[in-house]
């Protein structure tokens, strides 16, 4: 059943975590030339993250059941045991890590008011210059 839905993950993919041309065509990432702004490295950095984080909640997955086979078919043998249990012990670490560095980045949103769970590169600061005032100095 999990080959099936694994397989089947991959054949019929969805769009939620494709790559979205929309986002690209934004100004923020590509002048309307087709050139790459620097605000372009947050996009990059928004899709890896898009893919990364569902990548790591399925490797977790995944390692959860491979340890929880070996623990089921290592019967008398210590050593199959062992390696069960240490391969179960590192994929709850895992997720203690990924929910604490979460949790961690929450917490200074909450007391800084600045959030850090957005990556943002600051583009061109635009000066609002009143053009009256060049051409009519005023001495």
């Amino acid at each position: 059943m999990f080959l099936i839905t694994f397989i089947a993950y991959f054949l019929f993919p969805s769009s939620t975590f494709a790559q979205n041309p929309e986002e690209w065509a934004s100004p923020r990432c590509v002048t309307s030339d087709g050139v790459a702004t620097l605000q372009g490295f947050e996009c990059i950095f928004t899709n890896i993250t898009r893919i990364l984080v569902p990548l790591a909640g399925i490797l977790l997955f995944i390692m959860l059941i491979i340890g929880s086979f070996q623990l089921m078919t290592a019967g008398s043998d210590p050593k199959q045991a062992q390696k069960a249990k240490a391969t179960l012990t590192y994929a709850i670490i895992g997720l203690v890590v990924f929910l604490g560095i979460w949790f961690i980045l929450l917490l200074i949103k909450a007391i800084t008011g600045v959030d850090v769970t957005k990556f943002s590169i600051p583009g061109p600061q635009k000066f609002s210059i009143i053009k009256s005032e060049y051409r009519n100095p005023k001495y």
